[in-house]
């Protein structure tokens, strides 16, 4: 009995070492590794997608409890606008930009798959259409309970259709950033900088909610908005994160191969690690300077750090990517006082977070990618965060001046869910 499973043991043994073997010397053939790529596109896609619901849930546990309806008609709607544009031109505007160009066409997309390309257009099309509908998402939380619905879902058409495509085809459709050597792996600037660009525009041109700010002996004093929910903006940063993982993994583009596989597995390491060193940062930052540990500037905290290491979540180690999520958190919490000290109202706080800490990320990636240079990395920046600013600014100018921007003081003291939806989002009842 003994003999008989000395012999097998070797059996197998030589059966594992050729296995092994076999498959270190096999290349996975062109189809599979199109298979596999077109997968990571769609999986990436899904999990972008629950950014969506991320995003809805943020914004309606931030604002007050007038405006919760408002916010997840919002947010339903911009998806599918945002989606519909993408697919009318949008894309094409980004992809069917010459090489080193600046625009792309005026045309609808359209697949043609072939296993040279190395992935389903379908699949790319789908999940860069999730990120479109993200950057929307930055815009609509900084603007809310004073901006009218309609004129917003119209800023969701240039949004998805102008602004985010033509600026994000300077890098990742090849146009005069990408020749240029700049790098945003994932969109620190393209998305989060571009989106909290707008939203800056939106929020300069709407004014303050009213009351938000007040005089007092020469001096702005913040009046505070009680949030709607604390858990509801819990769940939501919970959602973003986990939808994070699809954000910067499979920006890999490709999990066809060892390496990539490998690099995606590093990207999830970093990117969890950047979002809980800014959690732990906003926590310990709002306890020294402000005396209490603030469960929003938690929640920003987390959502900074995963913005500061979207520009570049493979390159740092797993120590500099806690750092730059860390940096990050104090990025957004210094921003946001700065911005009410201005007397800038961002109800959810997009700016600090998604521009500030987006702005931060990309401009130390040269710190642990030697591609690009800090000169390259910051007219990169420059450009989209200018580009976006001042289109939506004119944009948002534009809607004032015809279609009408803000509500009435009336109906903003009645609450938008009221004035703008017709659907109460809590009805208390006796």
């Amino acid at each position: 009995m003994f003999k008989t499973i000395i012999r097998l043991s070797a059996v197998l043994t030589l059966f594992i070492g050729f296995s092994a073997s076999a498959f270190a010397e096999t290349t996975m053939s062109a189809e599979g590794q199109y298979i596999f790529n077109s997968l990571a596109f769609y999986i990436g896609g899904v999990l972008v997608a629950f950014m969506a619901a991320g995003f809805c849930m943020l914004e309606s546990g931030l604002v007050t409890t007038k405006s919760v309806s408002t916010i997840a008609a919002k947010n339903i709607g911009k998806f599918a606008i945002a989606s519909i544009i993408f697919f009318l031109f949008g894309y094409n505007l980004a992809y069917g930009i010459s090489e080193g160009g600046y625009i792309g066409s005026f045309s609808m997309w359209s697949a043609g798959s072939e296993i040279a390309t190395g992935y389903s257009d379908s699949s790319d099309w789908f999940f860069q259409t999730m990120f479109v509908c993200a950057t929307v998402s930055i815009v609509s939380g900084a603007v809310a309970e004073r901006i009218k619905i309609w004129p917003f879902f119209v800023f969701a058409v240039a949004m998805a259709g102008f602004i985010y495509p033509i600026s994000m085809g300077w890098q990742w459709g090849g146009g005069w950033l990408s020749a240029a050597g700049f790098s945003d792996f994932a969109g620190s600037t393209l998305v989060h900088a571009c989106g909290g660009a707008a939203a800056l525009a939106g929020i300069i041109v709407l004014g303050a909610r009213s009351g938000r700010f007040t005089s007092q002996g020469g001096k702005r004093v913040m009046i505070p908005f009680a949030a709607s929910s604390i858990p509801l903006t819990t769940l939501g940063t919970f959602l973003l994160w986990f939808g994070w993982f699809g954000f910067n993994g499979f920006s890999q583009l490709a999990m066809g191969t060892f390496d990539d596989v490998n690099a995606i597995s590093k990207i999830a390491v970093n990117t969890h690690l950047a979002g809980a060193a800014g959690t732990v940062t906003g926590a310990i930052v709002s306890r020294l300077i402000g005396g209490k540990t603030d469960v929003i500037m938690m929640l920003n905290g987390a959502l900074a750090g995963l913005v500061a290491i979207t520009a570049e979540p493979l390159t740092p180690s797993p120590m500099a990517a806690m750092l730059i999520g860390s940096i990050g958190s104090i990025i957004m919490y210094f921003g946001t006082k700065m911005l009410e000290s201005y007397g800038l109202d961002d109800v959810v706080g997009a700016i600090p977070v998604h521009m500030f800490a987006g702005i931060f990320g990309t401009l130390v990636v040269p710190f642990t990618n030697g591609d690009t240079t800090f000169g390259t990395q910051f007219v990169g920046t420059l450009s989209v965060v200018l580009f976006s600013f001042v289109l939506s600014y004119l944009a948002f100018i534009a809607m004032k001046a015809t279609i009408g921007l803000r509500i009435s003081k009336a109906a903003e003291k009645l609450g938008t869910d009221k004035a703008e939806i017709g659907v109460v989002a809590y009805s208390i009842r006796d």
